[in-house]
Formats: C-alpha cells, sequence, structure tokens
C-alpha cells in the first residue's frame, strides 16, 4: 500500500437543526447545538487516485457550538460516538462506493442537531476465502458457527499490547486454562451465529442466545458477571447485521505470533453492534487462523485493557462422538426373567435417608425389582401408610473395574418425586469413605424436571452441591429409551447421552478417578434432588434394557 496523503475535502452540507422549540435554541440549561458542520479527508487522494488509496480510510471531522459530543453514522451500517468530533472510518464495501455519513452533534439534556454529507471513497482490500470460509461461496450460501466448546480454550485472555517478553500480546496469557464443557460457561453452548452471503456482501445474525458477559466488562455495565444475559442486557444481539471486513491494525496481528504462526491479517466488524456470545461491547474481529471447520478469532473490550479469545466451529460438538473403547468386556442384557443375576448384582438394603433426605427404603423384594420381558424394572411404591420402597442394585465385590466405556440404556419414570441415577463409586469407599471415593453420576435426574438429565463428578473438595456438573436435555425421557453414557479414561471423564458429550472433566493423577468403581442402579424418592413427591403417587419404574462395560 502506497503512504498515505490526505487531502481534504469539503463538501456542500444539508444542515438540519434539531430542538424541543420553535423559536429559540434554548429551553432553561438545554441547549441545541448549532452552526454544526463536517468535512471529510479521503487518505491517499491524488490526481491519479481521486477516490483514494483503496485502504478505504475516511477521517471524518465534526465541528458545532454548546455541543458536549457527536455520533457518527456512516453509513454502511457501523455508527461510532466521538467526543473529540474526530474520528477515522474504514469503508471496506469492494470498489467505488458513496456513502451517507450524517453527525449527530448532541447539547445538553441529550438535544441533539444534525447535518450529512456524501462521501465517495475506494476500497480494495478483500479476502474472498475468509468471506466463503464464514458465509458459503454462492449468493444465498449461509453457514452456521457455533461455540468448540468440546475443546480445550475454546474462550481465554490476554493484554491488549502488554509484552512481557513472550509476546503475550498476541495469545491467552492471563487466562488459558479452561477445559472443553466447562459448566459456568455451558450457559452460551447453545449460541449458534449465521453468516449469509448475499449480492451486497456478507451479513450475520445470532440466532440463539444467550450472551455471556465476563466480570471484566459485566463490572463497566453494571450486571453481575461470568453469567449469562439476555437481549434486555445485550441489546444489540439479535437482528440481520452487515459484515464488513479490513486489513488487521492491531498490534497482535501486525507484530504477534499465535502458536508460532503469524495472524491471518484480516479483521471482521459487525455492524450495529452484533457481537460472536461473548459480550464486551465491541465488534471488530481479527482474524487469528482459519481451519477446515475452526475459526480463531480476537476481539478487544471496549475501554481497552482485555483481549479476548474465541474458537468457533462449523460443526456443532457432540454431533458425533467416537470412541477409544470397543471391546465388550460385562454385560447384562436382562434376557432372563427374575430376580435380577446374583453374580452381577447385590443389593443395599434399608433407609435412613442415605445422606441425602431420602424417603424411601430400599428392598430386594420382587415388588421393587424384577426382570421381565427383557428388562430390568426398578420400582418405587407408596407402601400405604406415609413410605416408600424401591431398590437400589449394585456391582461391589462382583465386577468392578478402572477406565472403560459404560453404556445404559434406560427409560425413566414419570412422576414427580421420584429421582433415578445411573452412577459409579469408587471400590475403597467401605474403607476411605465418601468423597474420598470418588464417584460418577452417569445420569440423574432430580423429581421436578422430567425433561433433563445430569452428569456431575464428586471427589474432596468438590462434591455435594459443589461438584463440577452439567446438564442437557432430554424431552421424551420418560416415554423413550435413551443411551446414557461415560466414557472414563487417565486423561478425562465424559458423560454423553445417545453420543453426545454434554459433560468433560479432566481426569489427573491426584483425583480418585485411576482406580476400580463399581456400578449402581436406583430410584430415590424425594430428598436433595427428588423434592417433593406429588400426593397422588403410588408407584413409576425405571425400565433399562441392558448394562453394557468396554474397554
Amino acid at each position: 500500500m502506497k503512504n498515505i496523503k490526505l487531502i481534504s475535502i469539503f463538501l456542500s452540507l444539508a444542515l438540519l437543526l434539531f430542538s424541543c422549540q420553535d423559536d429559540d435554541n434554548s429551553i432553561g440549561d438545554i441547549v441545541a447545538p448549532s452552526n454544526v458542520a463536517i468535512s471529510a479527508e479521503v487518505v491517499g487522494v491524488d490526481t491519479e487516485n481521486p477516490y483514494g488509496d483503496g485502504s478505504g480510510f475516511v477521517n471524518i471531522t465534526a465541528s458545532a457550538d454548546d455541543v458536549i459530543s457527536y455520533k457518527f453514522d456512516f453509513g454502511d451500517g457501523l455508527s461510532s460516538v466521538a467526543p473529540s468530533g474526530e474520528i477515522m472510518h474504514r469503508y471496506s464495501v469492494v470498489g467505488v462506493n458513496t456513502f451517507t455519513v450524517v453527525v449527530n452533534a448532541i447539547g445538553t439534556g441529550g438535544v441533539s442537531s444534525s447535518t450529512s454529507m456524501e462521501v465517495e471513497v475506494y476500497s480494495s482490500f478483500e479476502d474472498k476465502e475468509a468471506e466463503e470460509f464464514l458465509s458459503g461461496t454462492l449468493v444465498g450460501d449461509s453457514k452456521t458457527w457455533y461455540w468448540a466448546f468440546d475443546k480445550p480454550l475454546h474462550v481465554g485472555l490476554g493484554p491488549v499490547t502488554d509484552d512481557y517478553g513472550n509476546g503475550e500480546f498476541a495469545y491467552e496469557a492471563w487466562w488459558n486454562g479452561i477445559q472443553p464443557f466447562d459448566s459456568e460457561k455451558s450457559c452460551m453452548y447453545d449460541n449458534e451465529f449465521v453468516f449469509t452471503k448475499t449480492a451486497n456482501g456478507i451479513t450475520f445474525e445470532q440466532t440463539v442466545g444467550p450472551a455471556f458477559v465476563p466480570g471484566a466488562y459485566a463490572g463497566v455495565i453494571g450486571v453481575d458477571g461470568d453469567v449469562c444475559q439476555g437481549a434486555d442486557v445485550a441489546t444489540t444481539m439479535f437482528g440481520v447485521k452487515n459484515v464488513s471486513f479490513a486489513p488487521s491494525s492491531s498490534k497482535a496481528a501486525l507484530e504477534g505470533s499465535y502458536n508460532g504462526n503469524p495472524y491471518r491479517g484480516t479483521s471482521f466488524t459487525i455492524s450495529d453492534g452484533g457481537f460472536l456470545g461473548w459480550y464486551v461491547g465491541e465488534s471488530t474481529y481479527d482474524i487469528i487462523a482459519i481451519s477446515e471447520n475452526l475459526l480463531q478469532v480476537r476481539i478487544i473490550q471496549a475501554g481497552g485493557g482485555f483481549a479476548w479469545y474465541q474458537l468457533l466451529t462449523s460443526s456443532k460438538p457432540g454431533s458425533s462422538f467416537e470412541t477409544q473403547y470397543t471391546n465388550l468386556v460385562w454385560s447384562d442384557e436382562f434376557d432372563a426373567n427374575g430376580a435380577p443375576d446374583a453374580a452381577n448384582w447385590g443389593y443395599d438394603l434399608g433407609a435412613g435417608g442415605w445422606g441425602n433426605g431420602e424417603l424411601q427404603t430400599y428392598t430386594n423384594s420382587t415388588d421393587n425389582v424384577i426382570v421381565e420381558d427383557g428388562l430390568l424394572k426398578i420400582t418405587a411404591k407408596a407402601d400405604g401408610s406415609g413410605g416408600y420402597t424401591s431398590a437400589r442394585l449394585k456391582s461391589e465385590k462382583l465386577f468392578e473395574f478402572t477406565y472403560g466405556r459404560v453404556e445404559v440404556r434406560a427409560k425413566l419414570p414419570a412422576a414427580l418425586g421420584t429421582w433415578p441415577a445411573i452412577w459409579m463409586l469408587g471400590a475403597n469407599f467401605d474403607t476411605v469413605g465418601w468423597p474420598e471415593s470418588g464417584e460418577i453420576d452417569i445420569m440423574e435426574q432430580t423429581g421436578q424436571d422430567k425433561t433433563s438429565v445430569s452428569g456431575t463428578l464428586h471427589y474432596p473438595g468438590n462434591s455435594g452441591g459443589n461438584g463440577p456438573t452439567a446438564s442437557t436435555s432430554v424431552d421424551d425421557s420418560t416415554s423413550a429409551f435413551h443411551n446414557y453414557s461415560v466414557e472414563w479414561t487417565p486423561e478425562f471423564v465424559k458423560i454423553l447421552v445417545d453420543d453426545t458429550v454434554y459433560q468433560t472433566v479432566p481426569n489427573t493423577l491426584d483425583l480418585p478417578f485411576n482406580k476400580d468403581f463399581f456400578l449402581i442402579l436406583n430410584v430415590a424418592m424425594g430428598g436433595t434432588l427428588g423434592g417433593t413427591i406429588e400426593p397422588a403417587f403410588t408407584q413409576d419404574t425405571m425400565e433399562i434394557d441392558y448394562v453394557r462395560v468396554y474397554q
């Protein structure tokens, strides 16, 4: 690009004044600005380049009397506020194009006066590969993007320009520990972002919210942070917006590198305050890299000071999971009618609340547990005197194992107050106790929400309500069979429904998930997760088609 040369272009103006009265520009302390003027300098104009050097940059200056600040609408779907009245804007529509710039001079009491002018400018920058990567190749094509939440470091934080000796301004030097399926961030994992190729360029629309507001920006706008917020907070979240592309201008893109590779050198801006799920008051993203179905971007938070990194994918996570365990080592297909196979299952018996305020008494009666019609049926019943009975089966001392894939195909009880669970407990439970033994909840369902299930791990320092947990919707859990699974390795514990991962917890040597565990199947009544039992309850059943363990 040639050296910047500025030639001031002054165009005729049509001055439009707006105030709250007809004959006087002021009412008490309310003063409408007057003598509003605007000028533009297109970068690189000369006799050979009457519309600029192709960079698309225009310096715009506004002035007025009795003014506090200026709001510029640039005519390309973008706008900005500049109290000084001076601003540089880049037009990215390729070719020579004319834009109407409107400046609103804002006075006391919010009263404004405005004027407009036309700017004709040439922009030559384009990155067709990036555009087509985002939206598709043909007019009418669109592509939906999602958080790559099945991968580590799908969001991170670093400095904007600070360099501590290793180029930290270009990567997540401050916060880089997020793991797949982070429970705190799971509220944003349903986000969907649609880029569409039109005859006039690329459009953007976030079709599924909410927005995640990090604490660093929440304090700026005065809302709760590190939580998801709706459109009442992130007011620019929804609606179709335009996307413009430009050469990157940040220090990270120009001087830095990410994993040893330079930035792509392209940035894009979403008009009208649009953003990619992570709400920090800005809309311009540096493209770090594009590869296969992954998009990695960096955005500087409004006001500077924080640079956020995002990893997105055009293939929704969880849509296909390949297990590393395929050798069936143990199973119960429940093919023989009668009591469960005593070689596979024992029982926990009795009452006492089981540490959770549960109301049932566990039995081994065929009233509460039986195999028939190819199914294991665990039935919770009202006993007619204000109490309840149920069953809790376990493979303790019969089948215990370390690492593998457990798959249980089950249909859950529908009655309010029932608390079905498919889970695992450390085989050393009888000597070290809980939570030192560790616990893996493959599936739990609360008594009050029969359209979702959860998966949780419990271990010292992270037990009870502090155990890492995630939930997922299973709308027909009580009327249809689903596969509830865990993939347990030395590196991680992943919990799945129908081969879709919705919870991942990293496994390390200091956690109790590196030794033998046994299986447990039960239906509790009431208690901490069962809650209020419906008054008319008589009985309900969890039906299990099979239990299989692969290694």
